[in-house]
């Protein structure tokens, strides 16, 4: 349908030069989607310089297990740890609301989501149908903070800097819930960051489906996005005009999409595909976005296969 995969070569000079549109992390959060992933890895880029090149790697080990076929079979079980950081009663949300959370990542990964089947879906013949993947609540740690807000500079991750370490992070999904701030309602760590700031981070106002969970964000898909993510999922838009976002059966997309579109909406990218806006790894409103294709999911099966980059997850 679109984008022939790039060469390892070509995916580093990407991963080095591209930009993200810099109106995406200044939106208000109660109207728009903010995700930070995009540009915390360029800045994770900066401090490490090796990570492009692990990367890139990544990338061609990816493109391989594809196209031999070398997917990982069965269900993968991934503990979640909740890091919840609380400056008030609100912001330490209950246990009931990050079961919640679990159940909706359970729930939008096996596709058994209650609108998978939403009508007038241009693109339910590419739907991803189940991941083989499980969320298990493993966990919670809380931690009273004085921080009204914690940026996307990882200091969530630091327990010198006040807040709380990663537990077992090759092993563990690491889910840290603090106010963010700066419009951003999540973000997360791609394959082949350090194992210290591994996982993904959101908005207490973000997370579940019930307490201080707000509208147009009160599904729980902020974290189904953020862990699309973790998965080596790009935003649908390749963070580009009309980007590479690495996924043959995906369109182009001109840019991030807001609220709930209507159907038919089109891209201005040559050709004017129909956009996957109720892609899960777009920006629109949680109720707005409902699956997965079935080539994100073999992107994700992907890093879970021997040499994969976590692999130590599929491991009994």
């Amino acid at each position: 349908m679109k984008k022939l995969l790039l060469s390892a070569s070509a995916a580093l000079m990407m991963f080095s030069c591209q930009k993200d549109e810099t109106t995406n992390t200044q939106v208000d959060a109660a109207a728009h989607r903010g995700c930070a992933s995009h540009e915390v890895l360029e800045r994770q880029m900066q401090e490490d310089p090796a990570l492009a090149s692990r990367m890139a790697s990544i990338e061609n080990f990816t493109n391989e297990a594809i196209k031999s076929g070398r997917l990982v079979n069965g269900v993968i079980e991934i503990p979640v740890v909740f890091n919840v950081l609380y400056r008030t009663a609100a912001e330490n949300i209950s246990l009931a609301q990050l079961q919640s959370q679990i159940d909706v990542l359970n729930a939008d990964y096996s596709a058994t989501n209650s609108d998978y089947n939403t009508a007038n879906n241009p693109y339910s013949a590419v739907r991803s149908g189940d991941y083989g993947i499980r969320f298990v609540l493993d966990q919670v740690i809380r931690k009273s903070t004085t921080k009204t807000s914690w940026g996307t500079n990882d200091v969530m991750k630091n327990a010198k800097r006040g807040g709380i370490a990663a537990t077992s992070p090759t092993t563990k999904l690491n889910f840290w819930v603090c106010t963010i701030g700066g419009g951003i309602l999540g973000y997360a760590q791609f394959p082949g960051g350090s194992a210290s700031t591994d996982g993904i981070v959101c908005d207490s106002k973000y997370t579940g489906l019930s307490g201080s969970a707000n509208a147009p964000f009160n599904l729980g898909r902020t974290a189904t996005h953020e862990v699309g993510h973790w998965l080596n999922l790009r935003h649908i838009w390749g963070d580009a005009t009309c980007g590479n976002d690495f996924v043959a059966d995906t369109p182009l997309h001109d840019s991030a999409n807001y609220g709930v579109p209507a159907v038919g909406h089109r891209s201005t990218c040559s050709g004017t595909p129909l956009e996957m806006y109720m892609n899960y790894m777009d920006y629109t409103d949680d109720r707005g976005m409902y699956m997965f294709s079935a080539g994100q999911k073999d992107r994700s099966a992907a890093i879970f296969v021997s040499g994969g980059a976590r692999n130590s997850f599929a491991q009994p």
